[in-house]
């Protein structure tokens, strides 16, 4: 395999609701071990550089049991399948009792056989890795207990939502600092030198498997959070924070190997100073969903290499499907932004084709929906717009947008260039409900002494500009609610 591109894009697909609805068409079981080539064909012509198979390892029998008695789970589970039975509840992806890929999928030779055939296509796989708990039947729970948080019986009595008795030891179970713990799953103890130890032991044989990691709310294993989480009873905060540990001692055995960060509260920089290649933009979702042109702006003004390192995304497992999160045609010009900023970008199976429900992660099976042909076109469209090499290895730059006197609606434009000795590429979004005009400011002064076909890969058609105007004046550009041009320009 070739080493990771910049920029890349990666396809989440929800390892066991795929494989089940791939042997309800193929009409015989389907595994990892036997995914027909076809369907490996067509994650080709996706575009994507990497797939994330989202919950292959074996989850927790004694979770699924916690899960079934709690009243929030089963009505989220009836709202998104109406017709749930038990038997649908396979348990939390991250509720994890082994680091083996479970049987039901193909078992760690069924994943063998996945990643050689997503290599042979020049794709790179990803799992998941979650640093801050372990199921309560993981074996390390009975053989090293010390590698826990635990409490006493004044805690059991006085917070039985955070602690639990198993045995004759009483264990905290996993939480963060904001949020009533998650009951079906034990907090591990980040300080303890023999816990990360092991973990580091763990990773180093699961970069065996896949090209890299999703971690897991990475940020809860980070000392200054741990610290605030369980102070004293985490016992003396360690030199090294946890993955300033774990990262390098994987690369060693692994060098090319990634690590991608789920991470909140503006704690990505510190993750990537800490080893993480990219980290979650939950900043730009929230935005993308709730605030103004002029504040994306504002985001997209970071360092480049901070953006550079940083993963995109309007739709994954935790978020609603951008379909009902987003309105209609915002949900289009948001996909272009995320789409086309410097960092990797991440898709979610079934974000293409226009699925509504969101699918809580413990059920293997999910609801029949149309498909929306627009849409799974469009983005396809979008998607081999931004396979161009520019978009690997160009240079990218937030444009200046100006209007004229008793015109503020360029307020509302969103624009970059994507330029290299051989391309350029501007991008213009509309982010607003209203019509607006503006200038977009080109970086550059290529542009001058000749004149210009812009075609539009998206929309497909075509303008002539003159290059002293769009040097000296800018490109004018005018667009409906939410339109958008993705252009790349020819010399005439």
């Amino acid at each position: 395999m070739e080493p990771w591109k910049n920029n890349p894009v990666v396809y989440e697909i929800n390892t066991w609701v795929w494989l089940r609805e791939l042997g309800a068409k193929m009409g015989i079981p389907i595994t990892l071990a036997n995914v027909p080539e076809e369907t490996w064909d067509d994650l080709v012509q996706l575009k994507i550089e990497a797939v994330w198979f989202m919950g292959v390892w074996q989850r927790s029998p004694r979770g699924i049991a916690i899960s079934n008695m709690h009243p929030g789970n089963l009505a989220d589970f009836r709202a998104a399948l109406p017709d749930f039975t038990f038997a649908d509840n396979v348990g939390s992806p991250y509720c994890i009792k082994r680091y083996m890929v479970d049987e039901e999928l193909g078992g760690n030779d069924g994943l063998a056989a996945a990643r050689a055939n997503l290599a042979k296509r020049g794709i790179k796989l990803i799992l998941d890795f979650v640093p801050n708990h372990l199921a309560h039947d993981h074996p390390w729970v009975a053989e090293f207990p010390d590698y826990f948080i635990q409490g006493n019986k004044e805690d059991l009595r006085d917070d039985p939502v955070t602690y639990v008795q198993l045995g004759g030891t009483i264990f905290a179970c996993g939480k963060d600092p904001y949020y009533p713990a998650w009951q079906d799953v034990l907090q591990i103890n980040a300080f303890h030198p023999g816990l990360r130890e092991v973990v580091i032991e763990t990773v180093i044989q699961i970069s065996s498997q896949c090209d890299g990691l999703r971690c897991d709310m990475a940020m809860l294993v980070m000392n200054d959070i741990f610290k605030q989480s369980w102070g004293k009873r985490a016992g003396s905060q360690p030199e090294f924070e946890f993955w300033e540990e774990l990262i390098p001692a994987t690369r060693r055995s692994n060098p090319d190997f990634i690590f991608i960060a789920e991470a909140y509260w503006d704690l990505e920089w510190k993750l990537q100073q800490q080893g993480f290649d990219y980290c979650y933009d939950k900043r730009l979702y929230d935005r993308l969903e709730h605030d103004t042109a002029q504040n994306i702006r504002l985001h997209l003004t970071a360092d480049t290499n901070y953006q550079s390192k940083m993963i995109r995304f309007i739709e994954n497992h935790d978020e609603p499907r951008h379909v009902t999160a987003f309105q209609p045609g915002k949900n289009r010009a948001a996909v272009v932004i995320s789409s086309t900023l410097p960092g990797a970008k991440l898709y979610h199976e079934g974000q293409f084709e226009g699925r509504k429900v969101k699918l809580p992660v413990f059920l293997r099976r999910r609801p029949e929906e149309p498909v929306d042909a627009d849409l799974f076109s469009f983005i396809h469209r979008l998607l081999n717009a931004i396979h161009q090499p520019v978009f690997k290895e160009g240079y990218w730059q937030l444009c200046v947008c100006t209007g004229w006197q008793d015109n503020d609606s360029y307020q509302n434009l969103l624009a970059w260039c994507w330029c290299d000795t051989d391309d350029r590429f501007l991008i213009v979004v509309n982010y607003s409900n209203q019509a607006v005009q503006g200038r977009v400011q080109l970086p550059g002064s290529d542009l001058q002494g000749r004149h210009w076909r812009l075609n539009d890969l998206l929309c497909e058609v075509t303008f002539e500009r003159n290059g002293d105007e769009m040097h000296h004046e800018g490109l004018f550009v005018a667009l409906g609610p939410w339109q958008h041009h993705f252009l790349r320009f020819f010399p005439m």
